[in-house]
């Protein structure tokens, strides 16, 4: 018995005869500030692991990431879970992300402890328990199933699959997309991903995915720049760190979040700082095309999560201030960060309205994209070890 036995021959028209595909270019989202709530999207919890394609095509079975690389060595329960007897069969292309918890959460931070791991016995014993959370169905029983309904492919998928450890089907909420995303940063989950219920399954970016993400805040210093690029003036990226035990610690690059007048106005405050050498006690900052700075500015950068090696995950700044007077600002507001976000991550040919359907009309987040820093918070505490 097929999990295609059920459709309706309106669906049938949708679907196409296909041999196992060897790669699937992946859907992606589109991050916006527009939260929402429409009946016709359906929210799901935004995982922070790694985005994972499931292969089956008899016996053989792969798991490749978003990149095309074989992490099945790394995740090899998994792979062992997907080849085992399941109640669609064995042709199947499923979607989904592979992750492991700290406290509850979902941790890359954590995860990063197999991601490079090569032999599967060594994946296994770091002790590191893995979950692969499937959210959708590209190919099933010979054919491709793109072109149905997500809400349609999520109901195969359901029924696809043995939902035992260490798969895991990815539930998701109806039409609350803000009261959702309200929930999930309560909760310190990463965001939610919105989805539009009756989009196909699209392998490029796009705004029938769309990311609400929470992200954390810190103050870190900036401890130098880089060279700009292209058509990028005054500087490329701020090099920050923070202060733990006496050393100023380097935490990363910080590319993203300047605006045209923020990049001018803080650049010139940089050169006017400038130093023979770096202000960095500890860690490994790049060296080719930096410029060094005297350490009393400080920038409140926006992240995810901070890596196991004590580094920023997905940084962007949010504004800086000079670490004493405070009584100039260098960055207007967190605006700044979303719209350079927003530039960065649409894809061409429009923005949120496009020709594959208008999103919903929705309420602009007022919260934390509009207040500048406070006045007399000094940079925040180093990450836990």
């Amino acid at each position: 018995m097929s999990v295609l036995d059920d459709l309706t021959h309106a669906e049938r028209e949708t679907i196409r005869e296909q041999s196992a595909p060897s790669w699937v270019e992946p859907m992606l989202a589109t991050l916006t500030e527009d939260y929402f709530s429409d009946p016709d999207w359906i929210f799901e919890r935004k995982l922070d692991g790694v985005r994972a394609l499931g292969f089956r095509d008899g016996d053989r079975v792969r798991l490749l990431s978003r990149n095309r690389n074989d992490v099945g060595a790394s995740f090899p329960e998994i792979v062992e879970a997907l080849a085992a007897r399941h109640p669609g069969g064995d042709d199947f292309v499923v979607d989904g992300e592979v992750v492991t918890f700290a406290d509850g959460l979902t941790s890359f931070a954590r995860l990063q402890g197999r991601t490079h791991r090569t032999d599967p016995d060594e994946a296994r014993a770091t002790g590191i328990p893995v979950y692969y959370y499937a959210f959708d169905l590209l190919h099933v029983d010979g054919h491709d199933v793109t072109g149905l309904p997500l809400r349609r492919r999520k109901v195969l998928l359901r029924h696809l699959l043995d939902w035992d450890d260490p798969i895991r089907y990815t539930i998701h909420r109806n039409r609350d997309g803000e009261a959702f995303r309200r929930e999930a940063c309560e909760k310190g989950w990463e965001g939610v991903i919105a989805k539009r219920a009756s989009a196909p399954y699209r392998h490029t970016r796009s705004t029938d995915w769309l990311k609400f993400k929470c992200s954390k805040g810190q103050e870190l210093v900036i401890g130098g720049f880089t060279d700009p690029k292209g058509s990028r003036h005054d500087f490329g990226a701020l090099l920050v760190g923070y202060h733990h035990g006496g050393d100023l610690v380097y935490a990363g690059k910080v590319g993203t979040g300047f605006d045209d007048e923020t990049l001018h106005d803080l650049g010139s405050s940089l050169r006017a700082r400038e130093r023979r050498t770096p202000p960095f006690d500890r860690g490994d900052p790049p060296r080719d095309g930096v410029h060094w700075v005297a350490p009393d500015l400080v920038a409140e950068v926006g992240f995810t999560e901070w890596t196991r090696d004590g580094r920023l995950r997905h940084p962007a700044t949010w504004g800086c201030a000079p670490t004493k007077t405070r009584r100039t600002w260098c960055a207007r507001s967190h605006g700044a960060w979303f719209r350079e976000h927003r530039r960065r991550e649409r894809p061409r040919g429009g923005g949120l309205e496009r020709r594959q359907g208008a999103v919903p009309r929705r309420r602009r987040h007022q919260g934390r994209r509009d207040r500048l820093l406070p006045p007399g918070r000094g940079p925040g505490p180093a990450p836990a070890p």
